[in-house]
């Protein structure tokens, strides 16, 4: 009896299936179609990434090359044009390392682009901040006080990644502007930061003696 229960469920389900396929076939077979599509898309697209990136990996290298070899005009035009149709992460590299080679002959023009990456909301912070402290380097000669602290100063905090960085250069825009009560300032901030890199503490320690000489000579001629 319980056999021939089992023949009759059996029996039973089968025929829901036939039933169920007839009724719903027209959809199981294109949902079948849409994840073997899927599958082929998703896989198509993967392939095409690595192939973009690799591309782009052997266009950047070429244009480290053109920089190695003198040819830095080329060197500029080849990272630029990366930067524009390269792959993401490529296009951020590009972007830096077009404005590292044009800082000697346009500074003004490497200004730009380092201001523009600082701006990019696509970018972490940490990159933002290099792109900031990159472009005050190149306007630390001829930026006023106020320009100085607008671009630098947030950098400069206890916390900050290029803390150190940022407060030389403060220290040197403050120096540069006649202030060598403030100049001393960020440069005593340098050196008894025991995180300070020993070749930067030296730096600053150096300028410190500068700023004493400064303040000696200007207290003299007050006399």
């Amino acid at each position: 009896m319980t056999d021939f229960i089992r023949e009759v469920d059996e029996e039973y389900r089968r025929d829901r299936a036939i039933q169920a396929w007839k009724r719903y076939k027209t959809w199981i077979i294109a949902a079948a179609v849409l994840i073997v599509v899927a599958a082929g898309g998703w896989r198509w697209r993967e392939h095409s990434e690595r192939l973009a990136a690799e591309a782009a990996g052997a266009r950047f290298e070429a244009a480290i090359q053109l920089g190695r070899e003198g040819k830095e005009k080329e060197a500029e035009q080849a990272f630029l044009e990366i930067a524009k149709s390269g792959p993401s992460g490529y296009s951020i590299l590009a972007r830096f390392r077009a404005a590292a080679e044009m800082s000697a002959r346009d500074p003004a023009e490497a200004v730009k682009i380092y201001d523009a990456l600082a701006a990019d909301a696509a970018l972490d912070q940490l990159m933002q901040g290099a792109a900031r402290l990159r472009a005050a380097y190149l306007r630390v000669d001829e930026a006023d006080a106020a320009e100085m602290k607008r671009r630098v100063e947030p950098l400069a905090a206890p916390t900050g990644a290029f803390r150190h960085s940022a407060r030389e250069l403060m220290g040197l825009a403050a120096l540069r502007a006649g202030d060598l009560e403030g100049a001393g300032r960020w440069f005593d901030m340098i050196v008894a930061d025991p995180q300070a890199p020993q070749g930067l503490r030296e730096r600053a320690g150096a300028m410190l003696g500068l700023v004493a000489s400064g303040a000696k000579a200007a207290s003299s001629s007050n006399k």
